[in-house]
């Protein structure tokens, strides 16, 4: 199991220490999907007042993914994932990700990982770049937003990145095949893997936040 590491991730290669879970930062994260060529990558800011359930949330829409798979979060070396009984008969020690904040885990500095869908096993390195202290009743505070990124997420079931690697190669190589149409059918034939849309992205998160669907600081 991959497992997470502290580097200097700001420009002084400080760190900062943690803070009280109930005061309002923003956290800055750097999502890239790991072995992807060229690299598929997100820039979230988000309250680190959240919570781990919610975080998954907001990976998912920030990425992509329409959360049809297992997942879990690997943080030094432990695991966080929602609770599975059958973890108890096969002696794996699983953390309850809603029970955890990202402000109380998480550093400047710290990379971590993310698996989505244990069978095509999409892993996402993570990597908080800074943290910026907020006043209570800042217009952030408790917000989440895709700042940046680049490239589109895979297709689900694309059989995990080098399946996802070899189709695009196909695309380009042979776009008139029968394998290129087969893939563009089952894809969406406006997808484009060169495209990612921050505007629908972020009206995800908004609509996750205004449903209740995520809640953050509480």
């Amino acid at each position: 199991m991959a497992t997470s590491k502290p580097v200097k991730g700001t420009s002084n290669g400080t760190r900062k220490s943690l803070k009280s879970q109930s005061s309002p930062s923003v956290f800055i994260f750097k999502v890239e999907l790991v072995d992807s060529e060229p690299v598929i990558w997100r820039r979230i800011y988000l309250d680190g007042r959240a919570r781990l359930n919610a975080f998954h949330h907001i990976l998912q829409a920030a990425m992509g993914w329409t959360d049809s798979h297992l997942h879990e979060f690997t943080i030094r070396e432990k695991r966080y994932a929602p609770p599975d009984e059958e973890d108890q008969f096969l002696e794996i020690e699983t953390l309850d990700e809603s029970k955890f904040r990202l402000n109380q885990l998480l550093e400047t500095g710290e990379m971590f990982e993310y698996l989505y869908d244990f069978g095509d096993s999409w892993q996402h390195r993570i990597t908080v770049e800074s943290i910026r202290d907020l006043d209570k009743d800042d217009s952030n505070a408790g917000r989440v937003w895709v700042e940046s990124g680049q490239r589109a997420c895979p297709p689900e079931d694309a059989g995990g990145i080098w399946g996802y690697q070899e189709s695009l190669a196909t695309l380009e190589d042979s776009p008139y095949s029968e394998e290129a149409k087969e893939m563009r059918e089952w894809a969406g034939l406006d997808f484009d893997p060169e495209r990612f849309d921050r505007k629908a992205a972020n009206a995800s998160l908004d609509r996750m936040l205004w449903n209740g669907w995520i809640k953050i600081g509480v």
